[in-house]
C-alpha cells in the first residue's frame, strides 16, 4: 500500500478504491482494522474532503456529572441506573442538534442568540 509522508506526522496511508453505481465504497480491511471500526462510521465534508471515522459510543465525558445530579435528586439502586441510562441516551441527540443549529447560524440560515439570550444578564 503506498504511503505518503506528511510533515511532522506519521506516514499517511493512501489507497485508491472504486465507487459503485449505487455510490457505495468498500473500506479497505487495513483501514477498517487499524481504526477499530465496529458497526457505524460518521461521515462529513471538511476542507473539500470526505472524512469517514469510527463512531465511538459515549466515552463517559458526562457520566460523572449525570451521576452526581441524579444522586443529588435522591435516586439510588435500580431507579438510579434506569434514569442514568435514559439521560445518557439523550446526550448524543442533544449535541447533534446543537451542532446543526451552530452550522445553520454560521451559514446565516438561522437566527443567532446573544450571550444574554442564552445565559441571562451577566452578574457584576
Amino acid at each position: 500500500m503506498p504511503q505518503v509522508k506528511t510533515k511532522g506526522e506519521n506516514p499517511m496511508i493512501k489507497k485508491r478504491i472504486s465507487v459503485s453505481q449505487k455510490r457505495q465504497i468498500t473500506i479497505p480491511i487495513e483501514f477498517y482494522n487499524s481504526l477499530g471500526i465496529d458497526k457505524e462510521v460518521e461521515c462529513y465534508v471538511q476542507n473539500n474532503a470526505i472524512v469517514i471515522r469510527p463512531v465511538r459510543e459515549s466515552s463517559g465525558e458526562f457520566d460523572e456529572q449525570i451521576l452526581a445530579d441524579l444522586i443529588a435528586q435522591g435516586l439510588s439502586g435500580q431507579e438510579l441506573l434506569d434514569k442514568f441510562r435514559e439521560t445518557r441516551r439523550q446526550i448524543r441527540p442533544a449535541v447533534e442538534r446543537l451542532l446543526d443549529e451552530a452550522r445553520l447560524a454560521a451559514q446565516g440560515q438561522a437566527s443567532s442568540k446573544t450571550y444574554e439570550d442564552v445565559f441571562g444578564p451577566e452578574a457584576d
